[in-house]
């Protein structure tokens, strides 16, 4: 059963899907994609052993080939903007979004770093991961969405996790 409620979902990842697409034309920027590890580096600074060793795994990793994996993050990001945008394999974004901001929020945040002297935050990637839940228990994919139209045409595209 429907209730009015469910349009409000529909807006909410909407507006958060121009979000997304803001954050992902910053992704583009050849600074982001020149200094990508520098990023991810900054995540360990201050930070207890522990954190500084899993975020110096991820360093070592990117480290690899930096730009691709800046190039990656741009266009993940952007895939889910447009996701959100136009409702398009909704469920399959938002499952993508909370992992990539995990990812986020356990590096280049320092899981928010809390546990550092002066800190006044948790981070901004766990409050992403919450509207990301929101939008996945409030079904936003149901209305104003591509997903509803071809959920009907198509249903084999679609199945419930």
């Amino acid at each position: 059963m429907h209730t009015s409620g469910d349009k409000s979902f529909a807006v909410l990842r909407i507006v958060f899907g121009m979000v997304w697409l803001i954050d992902a034309s910053f992704k583009w920027n050849p600074a982001f994609i020149s200094n990508f590890t520098n990023y991810v580096t900054q995540g360990a600074q201050n930070q207890p052993a522990l954190v500084q060793a899993w975020i110096n795994l991820w360093v070592r990793g990117v480290s690899i080939d930096p730009h691709f994996f800046a190039i990656v993050v741009a266009v993940a990001e952007t895939a889910l903007a447009l996701s959100l945008l136009f409702g398009l394999l909704t469920e399959l974004g938002i499952a993508g979004g909370i992992a990539l901001m995990l990812v986020v929020w356990s590096t280049a945040e320092g899981f928010g770093g809390p546990y550092m002297p002066g800190s006044t935050d948790i981070g901004a990637a766990i409050i992403y991961v919450l509207v990301f839940v929101a939008l996945w228990l409030g079904k936003s994919w149901r209305y104003y969405s591509i997903d509803s139209v071809l959920r009907k045409k198509i249903p084999f595209l679609y199945w419930h996790w």
